[in-house]
């Protein structure tokens, strides 16, 4: 158990506490899924990870700018965060306890992409002018603060396409791929793409594991929850969502 993942936090913070109070042994490394949204500085959120020796890793969920630029400084501003603001995984691919792992943080949003449709924008630099466009009449801050909401928490082809010519072990995404009926197929080639064998991704608050024909493998974790790479759930959090039957071209693994 040398990395552990964490699905959806929101806050609840005592999940984590508990689940590592717990084990009888520690791992390395622990990577967050996402939707942390932080009222603190992620450094002392993070506290029963930290003091346990524990290196944190990160990416950002659809939440995560919901207290606006403020919380979004909580979680990446470098000099609140000494400690984590180097585990920021979104848009990366770094070695972690011998794996290769790639963040994607965030959420495919329409206005700037709907796989499978084509990408309406594929630069954040575009974005200023296309919402000042939409929002003619709209008070300056409304603008801005939805500038700041896409250009954030929004998926964006130029982080795709540039994790696409890299190589990885496993993808890390907040966003769930197809083996989640509201997934979107884009990740799935995504990690194929980088050679990667398995995806684990949070959002949806559920823990199950779903492998492809071709043996690509997805890992869901819950709000909260703790498991490894291989799908052993170390502990529990929030009470999970259901899922219905996988979509076609999956079997449920657990």
């Amino acid at each position: 158990m040398t990395v552990i993942f964490i699905g959806d936090i929101h806050q609840q913070w005592r999940f984590v506490e508990r689940g590592l109070a717990a084990l009888p042994q520690l791992p390395e490394a622990a990577v967050l899924l996402g939707d942390l949204q932080c009222e603190a500085p992620l450094d002392a959120l993070a506290a029963p990870l930290l003091a346990r020796g524990i290196a944190v890793h990160w990416i950002f969920g659809n939440h995560d700018n919901d207290g606006g630029p403020e919380m979004w400084a909580n979680m990446t501003d470098p000099a609140r965060n000494p400690l984590t603001a180097p585990g920021a995984l979104h848009g990366r691919v770094v070695e972690i306890g011998g794996l290769r792992i790639a963040g994607l943080g965030g959420t495919f949003r329409p206005r700037i992409w709907d796989p499978p449709g084509d990408p309406r924008l594929r630069h954040r630099a575009h974005l200023p002018d296309d919402v000042a466009e939409m929002g003619r009449g709209w008070r300056p801050e409304h603008i801005a603060a939805l500038v700041h909401s896409l250009g954030t928490t929004a998926i964006w082809p130029e982080d795709h396409d540039a994790l696409a010519t890299q190589r990885a072990d496993i993808l890390v995404t907040h966003e769930a791929p197809s083996s989640h009926p509201a997934g979107k197929a884009a990740l799935d080639a995504l990690a194929r793409a980088m050679g990667a064998r398995l995806i684990v991704h949070g959002h949806h608050h559920v823990t199950y594991q779903a492998e492809a024909a071709d043996g690509l493998t997805v890992l869901g974790v819950g709000a909260g929850w703790g498991a490894t790479a291989e799908g052993e759930v170390m502990w529990t959090g929030e009470a999970p969502r259901h899922l219905t039957a996988l979509p076609e071209g999956w079997t449920r693994r657990a």
